[in-house]
């Protein structure tokens, strides 16, 4: 028991409290990071957190420090913890757990909230909701704590739930009256509980890891896809060894994209098209057959038959939207080792005729970008802008990328060469807008590696005012923006010819960069590539909280990016 957790000395007995009895819960589990909003009723426990050498970062919006939580869970394999106040600030990170979930981030939303007494009879009580059962629908497990002497079980519960099996959100309910909770110390030391393989190796069954290899060798056309579950596995060896052991072309999801060089010999990310067309058995390790993939059919897997093994720590998974003929079930580390042991010394490699025509069409692919990428347009188009960008990468792998918008996130997935693992963070499953600077401050603080994240105008919206905080703890954190004037483009106009502007449109020439120099960091405007190489490299050499407004030809977007098909389009013309 720390010292700061003796509140009370009595002439017999040394007693404790729920606050002090929560913080070293968390420090006996490793935890060195809160993200969250002070308030009502969690003020003085990010205090006394912060006294006892937990670092508490305090963002402006609880959905971004949520965002936070939820990708310092993906980076460090360890649950991202957000601390909110009831009801408002509790609504308001659980779109960010949910999130969690959805992408199976480990993290934990921890949240005051009001005496269980006056919410269940409805009494009116200071933000009155009834969390947890909100909380239920929305993540992976949820847990209320009422005693003192069940804090170390509550906090242990919610980190063996967040990081076991398939990783996701939980949510940890903490009632108000809770923290003053005062108990003897001695018995409250004894009632913490240090979690022990919170996430134990999943082996999988020998006869599933052949019926997989089995298949694999009947393949004439194979192809192994990567998701970001891959990335999160940290098997970078093992996944290595796999994919140049067997000779297959490999796609990585965005996400994904560093596990090996995006520049890898068998890297198919720039021939997609034609190896999800055209393969024939494919592995998919760690992603999921969902809208990003097409399910697993359709016109995008082209007419080729295809037979899919899948490797996820989740059974469930299997046969979501296609026929898995292979499921290997358990943890992709344990997994890939076993596939590894079981090709022997003797595996042919893939077919050369099939990695002969994928590099081929690839490197096709590659010569008809480059010089879109080269062009130095005012105003710039996303391709010169991305250019750019794609250089900066290659020349500071280290460095974290950020990315989130429509056409700049879009893009930017196949433009954009990662070249070392989990540093590219994006939008995820949901495409969800809203996490470029929660990501951006998490990672920051999580690796200490300089951060460069690009969004589009719209979606900087979602958590533009975090730029205060990126500047208040002073992070190595390069935002660009590409503005455009609107949402896809600026260019679309209000057919009533009414003073309102079209629902897509922003204000014309908007300079963000002033937002970061109000608040004591770096601001610049450009509008060519080269400004913008410049600003740039100047910001990442310096480290300092940095804004570039990278002025976009207005009409240079289109509608969704590459996803415009998901909106549904209208049949009825309307009568004049």
């Amino acid at each position: 028991m720390s010292v700061a957790a003796v509140v009370q000395n009595t002439d017999d007995q040394e007693l404790t409290d729920g606050f002090h009895l929560i913080i070293d819960a968390l420090k006996l589990n490793g935890v060195k990071t809160i993200y969250g909003v002070p308030g009502i009723p969690v003020t003085d426990f990010g205090r006394m957190a912060q006294a006892e050498g937990i670092r508490v970062i305090s963002f402006r919006h609880e959905q971004n420090a949520g965002y936070a939580a939820s990708i310092a869970g993906f980076l460090t394999k360890q649950p991202g913890i957000c601390l909110t106040v009831s009801a408002p600030g509790f609504l308001n990170g659980l779109t960010a757990l949910a999130h969690a979930t959805t992408n199976c981030f480990p993290m934990i939303l921890i949240s005051g909230s009001s005496e269980r007494e006056i919410v269940d009879l409805q009494q009116g009580d200071y933000e009155e909701m009834d969390q947890l059962a909100v909380a239920k629908t929305m993540c992976k497990a949820a847990y209320r704590v009422l005693h003192a002497q069940d804090i170390g079980i509550g906090v242990a519960r919610a980190i063996r739930a967040a990081v076991s099996g398939r990783p996701g959100g939980v949510y940890l309910d903490l009632p108000a009256k809770l923290f003053g909770q005062v108990m003897d110390a001695a018995a409250g030391e004894k009632s913490l509980v240090k979690v022990i393989d919170a996430a134990p190796a999943q082996i999988p069954a020998p006869e599933s890891v052949k019926r997989a290899l089995d298949v694999l060798k009947s393949a004439k056309k194979p192809l192994i896809i990567l998701g970001k579950g891959a990335a999160y596995a940290q098997a970078d060896d093992a996944l290595k060894a796999l994919i140049e052991k067997s000779g297959i072309p490999f796609l990585p999801m965005s996400m994904a994209k560093g596990i090996l060089p995006d520049t890898h010999p068998q890297c198919a990310g720039a021939a997609r098209s034609t190896v999800l067309k055209d393969s024939d058995v494919v592995m998919v390790i760690g992603a999921r057959l969902n809208w990003l993939l097409s399910h697993g059919k359709g016109k995008a897997w082209g007419d080729a038959p295809k037979k899919f093994i899948q490797i996820d720590i989740e059974p469930k998974e299997m046969d979501s939207n296609v026929e898995i003929v292979a499921p290997v079930v358990g943890d992709i580390g344990s997994c890939v080792t076993a596939l590894l042991n079981g090709m022997g010394d003797k595996w042919t490699p893939a077919a050369s005729d099939w990695t002969t025509a994928v590099t081929t069409k690839k490197n096709d692919n590659i010569t008809k970008m480059a010089p879109k990428l080269r062009n130095n347009n005012t105003p710039m188009d996303y391709y010169g802008a991305l250019g750019v960008l794609r250089d900066v990468i290659k020349e500071r792998p280290d460095a974290i990328f950020v990315n989130e918008g429509a056409n700049t996130l879009d893009l930017a997935r196949g433009v954009v060469d990662m070249y070392k693992p989990r540093k590219r963070l994006d939008v995820g499953t949901w495409g969800i807008m809203g996490i470029g600077q929660g990501y951006s401050i998490a990672a920051a603080i999580e690796t200490g590696k300089p951060v460069l994240a690009l969004e589009g105008d719209s979606a900087f919206g979602f958590s533009g005012m975090e730029v205060e905080t990126i500047a208040r703890y002073n992070l190595p954190v390069c935002i660009v923006i590409f503005n455009n004037d609107g949402i896809y483009r600026g260019t679309d106009v209000n057919p009533t010819g009414s003073g309102d502007p079209a629902p897509t449109v922003f204000v014309k020439g908007a300079r963000y960069d002033k937002m970061m120099e109000a608040f004591g960091g770096i601001g610049a405007n450009v509008t060519t590539p080269d400004e913008l190489r410049r600003a740039v490299n100047e910001a990442m050499d310096s480290g300092k909280p940095t804004l570039i407004n990278a002025v976009i030809d207005p009409g240079a977007g289109s509608e969704s990016g590459r996803i415009g098909n998901l909106n549904p389009q209208s049949v009825v013309k309307k009568k004049k």
